[in-house]
């Protein structure tokens, strides 16, 4: 027996129009994003003779939509575009490039017709702050979504009760690279001691899968006549909103305190493991999220990878990580060692063909699924 595929379906209050999509999820793989596809019927009766367009946005938003006052609202549209899907102004063959795009024309019948979208190479991916529990309504996020409307033009005023929007996500994969080795290192030198403390922090390897455990390797050489004690290892979520106000958020996301101690004239070398999830963090309020959908867990943001051409400002936020390490001699001491964190690619789909990415004409979130 053949495994079904799971369908998200969405329909126009009116019934005029809907949306069948059969993931929500779009990985950027750097050198390439996955496409947007799906299919949309339509019902000629109720539309009384007008068009039917799909449109994808990527959004900045922030505060609270029904508050529209400076400093309280912004939203800002990153990018936008629509085509026209009916009447078709290609035939639906030129526009069906996947296989369940196929499946789909055949079960839901002359009705049907596919889109087909391409991220460009500026857009950043889903993300969203974490709000507090006073903060209802509000969000600060950078938001996908696919739209599919009626209208005589597409510039018109969107109708909602024949209009659907579905929320989609864009998450950052990026290959593990085994040869970068992440190492930090640095000497501290302290007045009334002939000789230095010396401190090397180190991981086996510069990308973490989210759920994945982060061991990291510590190195005390205390030459000093200083006592090292209250040894603690953290990772930091760091977020600047780079779009709206230049905000910068720094969170710890996994610590481990240990009661170890380097004495003066003695060593250290000891690897601690921390696990940085959000199971462990549900009530931290302004962490960075992968984007959200309804209905649906997510993950802390995965590492914002930027291409040296595009503007950061164009990515809304911005999220790195970095491993600090903490001590107390006479004083505070840290050293930080950054690193990347980011999704798993474990999702298995048709591959698409290259030669269909280039030259394509452009022209409330209950979702249920169904099967196709």
């Amino acid at each position: 027996m053949s495994p079904k595929h799971v369908v998200y379906k969405k329909l126009s209050r009116d019934k005029s129009v809907g949306v069948y999509m059969a993931r929500r999820d779009f990985v950027d793989h750097c050198d390439f994003v996955d496409p947007v596809d799906g299919v949309v019927v339509i019902d000629p009766v109720q539309l009384k003779g007008r068009k039917v367009y799909v449109m994808l946005s990527c959004t900045f938003v922030y505060g609270r939509p029904d508050v529209d006052v400076m400093g309280v609202h912004f939203r800002r549209d990153l990018f936008m575009v629509t085509r026209q899907v009916y009447p078709e102004l290609q035939d639906k063959e030129q526009l069906t490039h996947t296989r369940i795009q196929r499946q789909l024309l055949r079960k839901l019948g002359d009705n049907a017709y596919p889109f087909f979208f391409e991220f460009p190479d500026n857009l950043p991916c889903s993300v969203a702050l974490q709000p507090g529990p006073s903060d209802v309504g509000k969000k600060c996020a950078v938001e996908f979504e696919v739209k599919a409307f009626c209208g005589d033009v597409q510039d018109e005023k969107m109708n909602k009760q024949s209009s659907v929007r579905l929320s989609i996500r864009k998450v950052q994969f990026s290959p593990e690279d085994r040869k970068v080795v992440p190492v930090a290192e640095t000497t501290f030198e302290f007045l009334m001691s002939d000789k230095p403390l010396h401190v090397k922090m180190s991981m086996s390897k510069e990308t973490f899968y989210h759920g994945e455990p982060i061991e990291v390797h510590v190195e005390i050489n205390n030459s000093s006549s200083r006592n090292i004690k209250d040894i603690s290892v953290s990772v930091e979520q760091v977020t600047n909103v780079v779009l709206y106000s230049n905000d910068k958020y720094v969170k710890s996301v996994a610590k481990e305190e240990s009661s170890d101690s380097v004495p003066s004239g003695t060593s250290l070398k000891k690897i601690y493991t921390l696990y940085p999830l959000l199971t462990h963090n549900k009530e931290r309020r302004g962490l960075a999220l992968d984007g959200r959908l309804k209905h649906e867990d997510t993950n802390l943001a995965s590492s914002s990878i930027v291409k040296q051409e595009v503007l950061k400002e164009v990515q809304g936020m911005l999220v790195s990580y970095k491993m600090v390490l903490r001590m107390i001699a006479s004083g505070d001491v840290s050293l930080e060692l950054p690193f990347k964190l980011i999704d798993v690619d474990d999702m298995v789909f048709e591959d698409f063909k290259r030669s269909y990415l280039k030259g394509v004409v452009f022209g409330d979130d209950d979702e249920s699924p169904t099967e196709a």
